[in-house]
């Protein structure tokens, strides 16, 4: 019998090497970290599936993530021991018992990436390692018509660094929303999946557009040439979160052990 745990996670992704483990050893990374203290729990190596493969550099607030394993722990003892033995830049902020078919990444209906932009001429010292620092004023309005473009299914091959030639470049963007706030311009994008470096690039496209940079028209030209080169900016990963998980729920219904 096997038993399945979801687990809601945050994390500050400032001294890490993104989310995915790294070789036999797993490398200084989220996933790591977390199946390493999964390890010490339960005396064995337990593999943890997560619904996104976030970037060094890259903070979640809500992250989903599960694991299977024999034992039936109480969801309070799983989290406690976590947080307990996790570093204080990684917290497990809820623990649910699922059914065994649920995966984490199959299962996610949507996700939603906040990007946070502080424009002003001066450095933010405090929230440097949490938004981008964008001293010339940005054209909010050309922005949101940029935006716009990004809309719908697309091929989002200009917009990636994805290698692997064989997976689909395909993504639907659901929607684009844009807040400006005592010098902080916040883009929260949602879609039904993202491929490598895909919401950077689309801010970078969208910095380069309120920067005069760049024709709000350009956006579909770019999206249709499927040229990487044509996207001269990455957003830097430190302004990124991944903010919001929207699962499956049928696939949280059933017998929770199997």
């Amino acid at each position: 019998m096997m038993y399945n745990y979801l687990l809601t996670i945050q994390y500050d992704g400032s001294r890490y090497k993104g989310w995915q483990r790294q070789g036999e050893e797993g490398g200084n990374t989220i996933q790591s970290k977390i199946e390493n203290v999964l390890a010490e729990m339960v005396g064995k190596h337990v593999g943890l599936i997560g619904s996104s493969r976030t970037d060094a550099g890259v903070h979640a607030l809500d992250q989903k993530a599960n694991f299977r394993i024999a034992e039936r722990l109480a969801e309070s003892e799983v989290q406690d021991y976590l947080n307990r033995y996790l570093p204080e830049d990684i917290s497990v902020t809820d623990v649910t018992l699922v059914p065994r078919k649920f995966h984490a990444r199959f299962h996610a209906k949507s996700k939603t990436y906040l990007y946070r932009i502080w424009n002003r001429k001066y450095p933010n010292p405090i929230e440097r390692k949490y938004s981008m620092h964008i001293k010339e004023p940005l054209d909010l309005a050309a922005m949101r018509k940029a935006s716009q473009y990004f809309i719908g299914a697309h091929d989002f091959t200009a917009f990636s660094n994805a290698k692997s030639k064989k997976k689909s470049m395909v993504r639907e963007i659901y929607s684009i929303e844009m807040s400006e706030k005592e010098g902080f311009i916040e883009i929260r994008i949602r879609g039904n999946g993202f491929l490598h470096n895909m919401v950077r690039k689309i801010v970078g496209a969208l910095i380069q557009v309120g920067l005069g940079e760049m024709e709000a028209e350009t956006i579909p030209e770019i999206i249709e040439s499927k040229d990487r080169s044509r996207v001269g900016l990455l957003a830097d990963a430190c302004g990124l979160f991944l903010e919001k998980v929207e699962l499956d729920t049928q696939f949280l219904e059933g017998e929770k052990a199997i």
